[in-house]
């Protein structure tokens, strides 16, 4: 038997979008539409689909909202569906939710597909309430972020505002902070220090580096994928084949 899908957007062109990629798939049997948050819980209530496709970003009920009003033991398998958003997307990651960004991508969509398909095979209905109750919190509570760092340097002590930092680089155990014509050493894994800081302020986009996405004047498409992103001083950075979704989604206007 066929899998029933649910495409949940406020915007008729997404909607055609994401179902016009389904009718290609021999394995869907059914794709129902709603355009807004109300239609998608009644539409999640009488259907039952397999699998839904949930827009965050509505107007009046949004996505999160859908899933509260259904609550999360009751929800289908999901897939988020969002546009440049750094703390929604952030906050799937910390919970293996998955998502896709806008505008959706023909191999993006096929990947997101495969797992959704993978997921409703082998996942109980326990795990799936515990990953979206856990992505629930994380949206409700959202972390504090770091605002300045204390750097030492020639035996004093100097604060540095995380808003005027250019951009990061690792230099093996350190990060090295760039501001402006200054640089500083900060003792902390790249990785620990990203997770301190506001995805609507910082983008990683190469495994060495981080960058204040207000500080990017131009990006550049470049091989295999990769950006290379120019600064307003002037700096050229290049980006990783990893990063691409995320700069393809800053690219993008979200509307």
């Amino acid at each position: 038997m066929g899998l029933t899908t649910l495409v949940v957007d406020d915007e008729p062109l997404a909607r055609e979008g994401l179902r016009m990629l389904l009718s290609r798939e021999p394995e869907i049997s059914a794709i129902y539409e709603a355009k807004d948050g109300r239609e998608a819980v009644d539409a999640i209530r009488n259907a039952r689909p397999d699998l839904v496709f949930l827009d965050v970003q509505m107007p009046e009920m949004d996505g999160f909202s859908v899933v509260k009003e259904i609550g999360a033991e009751h929800m289908p398998a999901v897939v988020f569906v969002t546009a440049h958003d750094q703390y929604a997307i952030q906050a799937f990651e910390i919970n293996a939710m998955d998502y896709l960004l806008k505008p959706v991508t023909e191999q993006r969509f096929a990947q997101s597909l495969a797992r959704a398909k993978a997921r409703l095979n082998h996942r109980t209905p326990d795990d799936a309430s515990r990953q979206i109750l856990s992505l629930l919190e994380t949206i409700a509570s959202p972390r504090r972020y770091l605002k300045r760092l204390a750097v030492r340097s020639a035996g004093k002590t100097v604060f540095v505002d995380i808003e005027d930092v250019d951009w990061i680089e690792a230099a093996e155990n350190y990060a090295q902070l760039h501001v402006g014509r200054a640089g500083h050493l900060v003792h902390v894994a790249m990785n620990r220090l990203e997770k301190s800081l506001d995805p609507e302020m910082f983008l990683r986009i190469h495994r060495s580096v981080i960058v204040n996405v207000r500080r990017i004047k131009e990006l550049q498409p470049a091989l295999h994928g990769e950006y290379v992103i120019t600064l307003e001083n002037g700096i050229r950075l290049q980006s990783g084949r990893m990063y691409n979704e995320k700069l393809k989604a800053l690219a993008a206007n979200p509307f």
